[in-house]
């Protein structure tokens, strides 16, 4: 037989960014404890409010199954000393071990338990595990640090198994049927009988108890109260889940702001009321922010909410009236004066002040506009707007607000008349800040975006303050996929780097292309054929790769190309072996024959240069064939890879595949005659090499 339980642990408010851990918390404890007295639940449901966490767990079995263990002991010969150490082991006597074929076993029956009582045991565990980021002691009983510890004073428990209550007791808080309604709504105890009738008599009393129909509620009542007023609610899925956390009845209703207040930007006025007072706020229907505002009440008011809106105004206006305040004060002092205070902030303590750093992306911002790696970019707006982007750091605005840097930068730009193009790269020169955030593309402002991000990459390295495994506590990773970001969605023709800082860029660039769906090992078989280190370039040439690989052509040429590899590199080591170590240079690759254009290899791979003018003898026709096409290949290969038409180059390495296939299906390449075994090894290196002008296609996978 099975039984549904309910568990209600009630207490003061709880956090409402807490609850989603604690929801979550509580099942997992929960399954773990049955689990361990060998109880398995069916579906488990977990809600929360302000005031209580609740968990159901449905066709919970009645009982455990009885046990029977057996522990394996010495032989019935063995020494005295070794049964008694068995014995001590089991806690048993002689007399209660049972022998079978001479050999001593313990036998322990462990009956099965009542669940009842397994969740007596269970629940004061469970609460006194429970891991809140920040909890408290209370009462006469808090000045023991053994006491209870809960996120607010815990004041009830329910335990319910069917419709049987469980008598349990933690802190001193005994359980029983009984808990509490809305704390306005509803006064006086209501009294539960299971898990069937819990939400309901909650319902009765003005508490939703499901945390999902309550954000439901929220938003949907939010985007209906700024509707019905010819408004358009800004959608906010957190601020649904902070106020729904924050209620029990959630009532939402929409207010109306003082028009004055709209001549602060409209992004400060969305985090005064979203940060300040969990506010949403609105638009109008050509999409300017609006005077108005939806606030969530928690009670539902005689008078339509009336009195819960002019309060929750009056709060707004005085925070609006703030950050007035400062977006008024802020302006009256130029950005240049303002920057003049970052001399007093510290960057880094091995790289100088805020200031120092400035002076740094400004010097890169005018030489990346002046070489015109940013092209159309002006020279001196470039280093005016670079020395001005960290200037709102300073300001009262950013201040209260650290969100708005560089928004509100542009701002006090533009209200001083700096102009467009200086106003637009301050406010951008953060970006992109994620994935999904936007690239920004006027030209000054990609020049002092790429400024401060190539400066941060390239400080840090130099102090050796490099990401390792999981830490980057300067979020030098997320420089570089910005930079990444910027230069191959605006095309910039720039080498990013070299050495450490390549690497770095390569590792973070194959992060960033899986999940555009390219291949790490494509990239790997571009990147080592070393001296790439113009991404757009590089891309274009991955790009092409993964189309060419993905063709009947490209598979076969593939195999053909590991299978020229392979000879060759049987043959590289046999020559090492008979002329001494040494002749072949330990690089380090599995294939030693990877680097062809390193000068220490070219002792070994002039003994296959011979060309066909010096043949004594005639080549067989697929031998033939593959040098005619080779001698066609090579050049378009060559034209097509000065000129970037990475397209162009598989094709012509496409060409080679039928004359590849047919030389290893009709030539011998290691003849008897030393003459057609050097040409021969010859041509594979050749053909080789012809691949390698595009990529190292040993790095490919397949």
């Amino acid at each position: 037989m099975t039984a549904d339980f309910l568990l209600e642990l009630r207490s003061e408010e709880i956090p409402a960014r807490m609850q989603a851990g604690a929801r979550a918390d509580l099942e997992k404890l929960f399954v773990k404890e049955l689990t361990a007295a060998g109880l398995t639940p069916g579906a488990i449901t977990v809600w929360s409010t302000p005031r209580r966490l609740a968990l159901i767990a449905r066709d919970l079995p009645l009982g455990t199954q009885a046990v029977s263990e057996e522990v394996k002991g010495p032989r019935a010969s063995a020494p005295p000393q070794a049964l008694e150490g068995f014995l001590r082991k089991t806690g048993l006597t002689r007399e209660q071990l049972t022998e079978r074929d001479g050999v001593l076993f313990a036998i322990t029956e462990k009956p099965g338990r009542a669940t009842k009582d397994v969740l007596a045991q269970a629940i004061p565990a469970i609460v006194r595990a429970f891991p809140w980021p920040k909890s408290q002691r209370w009462g006469a009983a808090s000045f023991s640090p053994e006491s209870l510890r809960w996120v607010r004073p815990l004041s009830g428990i329910i335990a319910i198994l069917g419709d049987e209550a469980i008598d349990l007791e933690v802190g001193g808080i005994r359980s029983g049927t009984v808990t509490r309604g809305h704390r306005f709504h509803h006064s006086g105890d209501i009294t539960i009988t299971g898990a069937a009738d819990y939400a309901a008599r909650l319902r009765d009393a003005y508490v939703i108890v499901d945390h999902a129909e309550r954000e439901a509620l929220v938003r949907d009542g939010a985007r209906a109260a700024a509707q019905a007023a010819g408004l358009v609610l800004v959608d906010d899925e957190g601020l649904v889940v902070e106020n729904a956390g924050l209620t029990e009845w959630p009532q939402p209703l929409l207010g109306r702001f003082d028009e004055a207040f709209l001549d602060v930007p409209p992004e400060v006025i969305q985090l005064t009321a979203r940060v300040n007072q969990k506010y949403f706020i609105c638009r109008d229907a050509a999409g300017k922010l609006a005077n108005a505002f939806v606030c969530t009440a928690n009670i539902a008011a005689t008078d339509g909410g009336a009195a819960i809106v002019a309060g929750n105004r009056k709060v707004l206006a005085a925070r609006l009236s703030d950050a007035r305040f400062f977006w008024e004060q802020d302006k009256k002092v130029p950005l240049a004066r303002q920057a003049e205070k970052l001399a007093r902030i510290t960057f880094h303590e091995k790289l100088g002040s805020v200031a120092d750093k400035v002076a740094r992306v400004a010097d890169l911002a005018e030489w990346l506009a002046r070489e015109g790696v940013v092209p159309g970019a002006d020279p001196a707006l470039a280093r005016q707007a670079a020395q001005l982007c960290k200037a709102d750091l300073v300001t009262d605005m950013v201040g209260e607000f650290p969100e708005l840097q560089g928004l509100m930068g542009g701002y006090y730009a533009r209200a001083e008349g700096l102009g467009d193009a200086v106003a637009d790269a301050i406010r951008d020169h953060y970006k992109p800040v994620g994935q999904g955030d936007d690239v920004p593309t006027a030209p000054v402002s990609v020049c002092v975006a790429l400024a401060d991000k190539l400066d941060t990459l390239r400080s840090f390295f130099a102090i050796d303050e490099k990401p390792t495994g999981s830490k980057d506590p300067f979020a030098l990773r997320r420089a570089a996929l910005g930079i990444i970001r910027l230069i191959t969605e605006n095309h910039l023709r720039f080498a990013v780097a070299e050495g450490d800082l390549l690497g770095f860029f390569a590792d973070r660039l194959k992060v960033q292309q899986r999940e555009a769906g390219v291949r790490h090992d494509l990239i790997d078989a571009v990147l080592a054929l070393g001296g790439e280190s113009d991404l757009v370039r590089l891309l274009a040439r991955v790009s092409a790769l993964q189309a060419f690989v993905g063709t009947e052509d490209g598979v076969n040429l593939l195999a053909g190309y590991k299978r020229a590899a392979n000879i060759l590199k049987k043959e590289a080591a046999a020559t090492a072996g008979a002329q001494g170590e040494g002749v072949v240079p330990p690089t380090g690759e599995e294939d030693p024959l990877v680097l062809v254009d390193d000068p220490l290899f070219k002792d070994v791979a002039a003994e296959f240069a011979h060309g066909e003018a010096a043949l004594s003898y005639t080549p067989e026709p697929a031998e033939a064939a593959l040098m005619a096409a080779l001698a066609q290949a090579e050049p378009q290969v060559d034209e097509a890879v000065a000129q970037e038409a990475f397209t162009t180059a598989m094709a012509a390495l496409a060409s080679l595949r039928a004359p590849i296939d047919a030389f290893f299906d009709d030539v011998t390449v290691n003849d008897a005659d030393a003459e057609k075994r050097a040409h021969r090894l010859a041509l594979l290196d050749q053909f080789r090499a012809a691949v390698h002008k595009v990529a190292d296609f040993s790095r490919i996978e397949g």
